[in-house]
């Protein structure tokens, strides 16, 4: 597959996961009377990356999240030298899912940024009060457990055509897991796409939801890629990569 129709895929694919999930932490999640909570907030975010992973993945893999492509290049899934183009796009993709989310909750008489719209934060933005270091580590471990479902989900060995439905929970159970904390991120571009809009503080505390993703994303790659995967697959792989 050419790498622009991968990019543009991967574009597409987190610009709904953004919109999707942050849009119903944003519109839904406190609605008067039939608010969704943060089940809710979670299963959307689940479900628009598991929709997406069907509609697109076959076309760029459905990483939708630099800390996926990580692991994955760590793991030797993906080659190092998309990596790269593959965050750009991503990153591109969450923002413009923040601009069009915002135009469409600023319609609303009474909306405000100063509510976070949906953005990421630790101490005193941390929805549950959380410290630097709880948010840290949380997000180091919720990441690698995402990531390494994605690993196992997508091996050659795991049951084929249910990956999409094993990402989507995971996601769904790191967000169960993880909103209280940090409102959960697990990944880098869906915290930069809010934070820009916000400013300020959002951006100050950005650089957590860079570091402990794409560290929690790396280290589930190099476990699965040294534990867990088979040596005939990555002799495979290697070659693959070589030849790409």
């Amino acid at each position: 597959m050419p790498l622009p129709k991968k990019l543009l895929a991967e574009l597409v694919g987190t610009f709904v996961l953004v919109f999707g999930g942050c849009g119903a932490a944003v519109i839904a999640a406190a609605y008067p009377q039939m608010g969704i909570g943060f089940v809710g907030v979670a299963l959307a975010f689940g479900l628009t990356v598991m929709t997406m992973v069907y509609a697109v993945g076959h076309i760029s893999g459905g990483h939708f999240n630099p800390a996926v492509s990580v692991g994955l290049a760590v793991g030797r899934r993906f080659p190092f030298k998309e990596l790269v183009p593959y965050i750009v796009a991503q990153v591109v993709g969450a923002i413009l899912a923040s601009f069009v989310l915002y135009q469409i909750a600023s319609g609303k008489s009474g909306f405000t940024l100063a509510n976070g719209f949906a953005s990421n934060g630790y101490g005193a933005h941390s929805p549950g009060g959380y410290s630097l270091t709880a948010c840290f580590l949380a997000e180091v471990v919720l990441t690698f457990i995402f990531v390494l479902i994605i690993h196992g989900a997508t091996d050659r060995r795991a049951p084929a055509g249910f990956a999409g439905v094993a990402i989507g929970l995971g996601l769904t159970l790191c967000h169960l897991v993880g909103i209280p904390i940090t409102n959960t991120s697990v990944n880098p571009a869906r915290s930069t796409g809010p934070a820009l809009f916000v400013g300020g503080w959002a951006i100050h505390q950005l650089w957590l939801f860079w570091l402990a993703p794409i560290l929690g994303g790396a280290i589930a790659g190099l476990l699965y890629l040294v534990v867990f995967e088979e040596r005939h697959a990555v002799a495979v792989k290697q070659a693959s990569a070589a030849r790409a």
